[in-house]
């Protein structure tokens, strides 16, 4: 059996951190988790907590235009 995540169901997706996140404190970044048709962004703080989805172009144009993303 094949399961597919959609833009609307988060469970099983496979989160991680951005390269840039400060190590010395990991609890304060955010996590991203990409499926093919959504990337879905949660506070690393709150794992259960609100969660923001945006279309891979949404997304791609929110890195153009992040400091630590270029």
């Amino acid at each position: 059996m094949t399961r597919k995540t959609s833009a609307g169901d988060a469970s099983g997706l496979e989160w991680f951190k951005s390269s840039y996140s400060d190590s010395s404190n990991s609890n304060e970044c955010v996590e991203v988790a990409a499926t093919s048709d959504a990337v879905h962004v949660r506070d690393s703080k709150a794992p259960d907590g609100p969660r923001l989805t945006l279309t891979p172009a949404a997304w791609a144009g929110f890195l153009a235009q992040a400091p630590y993303a270029r």
